[in-house]
């Protein structure tokens, strides 16, 4: 009902979820947004412990479906249970999205002490200072 109301870029922060911890130190992050062919591991609800691949994802409900996930209709038929994506936590990440790993080599980057452009200018001014010093 309410889901058509919030901005397109605004929904997409639904749809965040846990990383497993050896993920959190890997990536240097506590929580991703999950995407279409990551593996999840089921928190919450009448499916837990359930592990398996999503298979869809449901940016208007944040929802997620995820294979194995399904029950039986009154019918015989079998459907698949949406989960909300709160509820699962990503035990493996899909590694095909360029931006998304764009953005975990930059975390990357800052824990190696990778010095910038003005970080180095820094540096160099205070080496010329420190020559000045000992030549005096």
């Amino acid at each position: 009902m309410f889901y058509k109301l919030i901005s397109k870029h605004k929904r997409e922060k639904l749809l965040g979820a846990n990383l497993s911890e050896n993920l959190r130190k890997q990536h240097n992050k506590r929580s991703m947004r999950v995407i279409k062919g990551d593996t999840v591991r089921i928190l919450r609800g009448e499916y837990v412990g359930v592990e398996g691949k999503v298979e869809k994802v449901n940016t208007e409900r944040s929802t997620l479906s995820i294979e194995g996930v399904q029950r039986e209709k009154i019918r015989g038929g079998k459907v698949k249970v949406q989960i909300p994506a709160s509820n699962v936590q990503i035990i493996s990440v899909n590694t095909d999205d360029d931006y998304r790993m764009k953005g975990t080599q930059k975390a990357k980057d800052k824990n190696t002490n990778v010095k910038t452009g003005k970080e180095m200018k820094k540096s160099a001014l205070k080496n010329k200072e420190l020559v000045k010093e000992v030549k005096t």
